[in-house]
């Protein structure tokens, strides 16, 4: 887990936490994340081993309300918001069709919402970014009406506000603001997700920026190209379906034994400055390790604050050691120094021969 719109030093831009994915993801055999880890703009990684799950469907997933099932391929539908001008629609629709001739991914049918959806972005007092739908029931109807069509996940692309003069995207920019889009995004692939039962993922309709020469490496796959679709139509591709534990079959499909579920996950990694979230806290009552990563955000939801037991690591290097570890049954404690005796936990101390 890296949550969105937080300012992460890792995970916080274009999918600069790709690289600690694809680390943990080897640690452990089998990662489950989220589009803001995964999503590099015109840049994507795809691996059988790291499952693309929507953020609130991860939270359900985390509490036992959802498992997932891994599939070969996914229907991708296209979501389009009527916001977005002629010729931004036409990049986006020319960015599936390359998807489709280049990567054999099978996408369509594409809708566009009977209304413009009028995204409204916004800061919150400590720097967090979140956002606004004006209409959320259009993006509703076009999603019922791509699943009715027969989509089996759904690719939304919403017309972002402009503003390319302003001093928080030039910070983002050059590796030291917030990405101010991400909050209002989180807003659009929830309510879909939760609506609907189907892997959502958004992709931001914006106009092109002139060129930065400060550019930060971090930000420079948003720079690459005309939209940000091709990484949400990848991790789609292959997202697993989320199948209700709670009401077996409500979503048209049962529980099978191959599915994953909450139980056979070994442990969590979050940034320790953000362990607030429902997904960490539904592991941690379950007695799943957490690892807290030192990750710099703007957030101080820290394990003393929350009063959790969590496995400190200093960087995602380490946290894939902890991972291997876990993996195989040897206990981190044994791996720091000083290691304390069992006899500094006793309620009573043993007389000395």
């Amino acid at each position: 887990m890296v949550p969105t719109g937080i300012g992460c030093a890792v995970g916080g831009y274009a999918g600069d936490a790709l690289p600690a994915a694809r680390l943990l993801a080897a640690a452990s055999g089998c990662l489950i994340t989220h589009p803001n880890v995964m999503n590099g703009a015109s840049l994507y990684w795809s691996d059988p081993r790291i499952h693309y799950v929507e953020g609130s469907s991860l939270d359900r997933f985390a509490a036992g309300e959802l498992a997932l099932r891994p599939v070969r391929r996914q229907r991708i539908g296209l979501l389009l918001d009527a916001g977005i001008e002629e010729e931004l629609r036409w990049r986006h629709i020319q960015v599936a069709d390359g998807c489709r001739a280049t990567l054999g991914l099978e996408i369509g049918p594409v809708v566009i919402t009977d209304e413009p959806l009028d995204v409204q972005l916004s800061l919150g007092a400590s720097g967090v970014s979140w956002g606004e739908l004006g209409r959320p029931e259009a993006l509703l109807r076009a999603g019922r009406q791509l699943q009715e069509a027969g989509a089996t996940a759904i690719a939304v692309v919403a017309r972002f506000p402009d503003d390319p003069d302003s001093a928080a995207l030039a910070a983002y920019r050059q590796g030291s603001g917030v990405d101010a889009l991400a909050g209002a995004e989180a807003v659009i692939s929830h309510l879909l997700s939760l609506e609907l039962g189907l892997p959502c993922a958004h992709a931001p309709a914006l106009g092109p920026l002139a060129l930065d020469v400060q550019l930060d490496p971090r930000a420079a796959g948003e720079e690459l190209g005309h939209t940000f679709l091709a990484c949400v139509l990848v991790g789609l591709s292959r997202a697993p379906d989320l199948i209700s534990t709670a009401a077996p079959g409500s979503l048209g499909l049962a529980c099978q034994p191959a599915d994953l579920a909450i139980d056979a996950v070994g442990a969590i990694v979050a940034p320790a400055g953000a362990l607030g979230g429902a997904a960490v806290l539904a592991c941690a009552e379950r007695r799943i390790p957490v690892i807290a990563v030192e990750n710099p955000c703007l957030l101080s939801v820290t394990a003393a604050a929350l009063d959790l037991e969590v496995i400190h690591a200093a960087s995602y290097s380490e946290a894939a050691g902890v991972l291997l570890a876990l993996r195989e049954g040897i206990s981190p404690l044994a791996l720091q120094r000083p290691l304390a005796s069992l006899s500094h936990g006793m309620n009573e101390r043993l007389p000395r021969p």
